[in-house]
């Protein structure tokens, strides 16, 4: 499909606790084969990976399994419970991840992009190119940015009160992306993939806790809790910290 402006879906309403398949497909009744929700999990942890999750579903999917919603809402022992019934549900489906290390030397969204990307590949060697991804949130971060036209003499500056365009939607080659708030709440496809990226990140933490036994990564998956905060003043950051980030501790590091 070409390069087309971004298309943002407004939830009618008051959000929905469960999810359903409703928006899915009325985007696969528009011509798509193929659509994949898609969500991120970790953007806000001090270590560790982001990870972003996908779920690829066409017009035959059933209703998703029983139970399922978005992964903030599910007990740790729920979540893990679903990934084997949200991978049997889904066409195709798979987790991608960004390296604290490329968090840092790409900026969090350039991370969130590379992450999407390795799940989408992944997920499309199983089922082929997808049309359409659904992203939860009000940003499209998927796709390729814009470049700044006006940096380092491109073009003149603009005039007041003019800006650069945003990023048009689709990156070249690849899907159509729909961006809708609280998709995760609204849409299956979106759930699913915030079940299954939250699962495999704890996963990842966990193991990591076993290295690094200062920061209790097992139990704060490496976001800002008061023992982590407490661990990264008296030890200073670990190599799996984001070191471009203002972390409590950092000069420790040298």
């Amino acid at each position: 499909m070409g390069e087309k402006s971004p298309r943002r879906v407004r939830a009618p309403g008051a959000a929905r606790t469960t999810p359903t398949l409703r928006t899915e497909r009325a985007l696969l009744a528009s011509g798509p084969r193929l659509v994949a929700g898609m969500d991120e999990v970790g953007r806000g942890a001090l270590a560790g990976p982001v990870s972003v999750g996908v779920v690829v579903i066409d017009a035959r999917t059933r209703t998703a399994p029983q139970g399922l919603a978005d992964s903030k809402l599910l007990t740790p022992a729920a979540r893990e419970a679903l990934v084997p019934r949200v991978r049997r549900w889904a066409l195709a489906s798979a987790v991608g991840h960004a390296s604290a290390a490329e968090i840092d030397a790409h900026g969090i969204i350039a991370a969130l992009r590379l992450a999407g990307r390795r799940a989408l590949h992944e997920a499309q060697s199983q089922v082929g190119a997808v049309d359409v991804v659904l992203l939860d949130g009000r940003h499209d971060w998927l796709s390729d940015p814009v470049p700044d036209l006006f940096a380092s003499g491109g073009l003149d500056t603009p005039p007041e009160g003019v800006g650069v365009a945003s990023d048009p939607g689709a990156f070249r080659g690849g899907p159509d992306v729909v961006t809708m708030i609280k998709a995760d709440m609204r849409c299956s496809s979106v759930a699913g993939a915030s079940v299954l990226a939250k699962v495999e990140r704890d996963a990842i933490l966990t193991r990591l806790a076993d290295d690094h036994p200062h920061y209790g990564w097992e139990s704060n998956k490496g976001y800002s809790a008061p023992a982590h905060l407490a661990a990264l003043v008296s030890h200073g950051p670990s190599v799996l910290h984001r070191r471009s980030w203002n972390l409590p501790g950092a000069m420790m590091a040298g």
